[in-house]
């Protein structure tokens, strides 16, 4: 059986950028299972270089979707894929796939007994990983200053009592996971599985708690700009953020407890459009801020329709609503970024939908944190790399035509070091990239020095 818990680092070069990688720490209740581990056929293999292999090729599936996972080993086929084999069988790979465990079987056995007591954990198969990989999504980057807050779904229709149904998501069934996340880059920060309505530590409800738990004043600090929904907002919520200095913005339920619902504080149908005592567009938006003046002169642009035709016009637009609708995205693009490569796929157990989106989440964590470090050490991700070759030699772009355009492209190095658009028709014959050669701008030479 093996037992694995995975966990994120940060490794620092001297001479490279800096970047996130995975580090494997394996764990055993015994000795002889910390040493190796006996598969069903009784081969020995070692955990960590096993394991090593098994998430690379959970990662390269990501990247090369095909219809089954026994078509990755598949070689009568002329769209073979020769690449997995190389790394292991298939055979070893199922059976690390069918004995891949976050906690030890026997634990999880004791905590089945405890089925409808209150020590009863739902989320004990996989939380040993969880709770490793929330520490490390707190501990290795520290957001900016805006974060925002709201749902993701994970795909399963298991029969767990924790899957939930939302019609207004993409993923309509799956576990559904309340995600801290920053605005600027999608970074999540840190999440909570939810796994039911019966557990209100404060009181205060489902969503008050979901935001509370998720702003960790002992890792963050305080100073944050936080944006919710109206699921979230409620004047309970945003004073006590205040309180513990954090200024909060969200779009809130008008029958919401402690909400005001005098006709002061209302709109009537014929109200004028960009009222601002609710901001009326399209719909009427209930807005409440503790970071923002209620209307500092903001204005937006809308088409309305008059009888000489359709005329571009400008209405007042109160600050939180524009702040709202710039920040509140850092969830979405969170789950647009989790989406370009997933390694999701078909499982018979539901903890490995969970395990799989966890590793999911550091992947794409560790390449926000990549862009990142490359951005405070000044290095251009766009800057080909270099090759070695002995054949760097002035070579035309294209073959000679009467016009002197033809065959000119971009400079890269003009382009990356000065952030100038430069065409040249020469360019580097090993290195394959356009390179200005002039007496006054040789980017080749430059280009070539050690």
């Amino acid at each position: 059986m093996l037992v694995c818990y995975l966990h994120t680092g940060t490794h620092r070069e001297c001479e490279d950028s800096a970047g996130l990688f995975f580090s494997l720490q394996t764990s055993a209740v015994d000795a002889e299972r910390q040493e190796t581990n006996i598969t069903e056929q009784g081969e020995r293999i070692s955990q960590t270089n096993t394991l090593y292999c098994y998430f690379g090729l959970l990662f390269y599936m990501a990247m090369l979707k095909l219809m089954s996972i026994r078509d990755y080993w598949r070689q009568d086929s002329l769209f073979s894929v020769p690449f997995p084999a190389t790394i292991m069988s298939r055979d070893r790979y199922r059976t690390i796939s069918w004995n891949l465990h976050m906690s030890h079987p026997d634990a999880d056995q004791d905590n089945d007994r405890k089925r409808g007591t209150a020590e009863h954990d739902r989320l004990f198969r996989v939380r040993p990983l969880m709770d490793t990989i929330r520490h490390a999504c707190k501990a290795i980057y520290h957001p900016r200053k805006n974060l925002a807050v709201d749902e993701r779904m994970v795909a399963c229709k298991a029969h767990t009592g924790m899957t939930q149904y939302m019609k207004a998501k993409p993923t309509r069934w799956g576990f559904k996971l309340f995600v801290l996340a920053d605005s600027s880059n999608g970074y999540t920060v840190d999440f909570a599985v939810y796994t039911g309505k019966n557990n209100f530590p404060t009181g205060h409800g489902l969503s008050y708690d979901a935001v509370t738990s998720l702003l960790d004043r002992t890792v963050l600090g305080s100073g944050y700009h936080v944006y919710m929904d109206n699921f979230y907002t409620s004047p309970k919520l945003l004073s006590d953020l205040f309180a513990l200095k954090f200024g909060a913005c969200g779009t809130y339920r008008d029958n919401r407890k402690d909400c005001p619902r005098n006709a002061a504080n209302s709109l009537i149908k014929k109200s004028v459009r960009g009222s601002i005592r609710w901001i009326r567009d399209k719909h009427l938006v209930s807005v409440c801020s503790t970071i923002h003046a209620a209307y500092t002169g903001d204005t937006v642009q809308r088409r309305v329709k008059t009888q000489n035709g359709w005329r571009t016009k400008s209405f007042p637009c109160p600050a939180p609503v524009t702040a709202y609708n710039q920040q509140m995205g850092g969830v979405d693009l969170s789950d647009q970024l989790l989406q370009y490569y997933s390694t999701q796929h078909k499982t018979m157990k539901w903890y490995r939908k969970l395990f799989l989106h966890f590793l999911d989440i550091a992947a794409t964590n560790a390449f926000i944190v990549h862009k990142e470090l490359y951005e405070l050490c000044g290095v251009s991700q766009k800057i080909p790399p270099k090759r070695t070759s002995v054949d760097h030699v002035p070579f035309p772009g294209a073959e000679q035509a009467s016009d002197a355009t033809t065959g000119r492209r971009t400079c890269v190095l003009c382009k990356a070091k000065h952030g100038k658009r430069q065409d040249t028709p020469w360019k580097c014959q090993a290195c394959d990239v356009h390179l200005c050669v002039q007496l006054k701008r040789n980017c080749f030479l430059e280009w070539h020095k050690v």
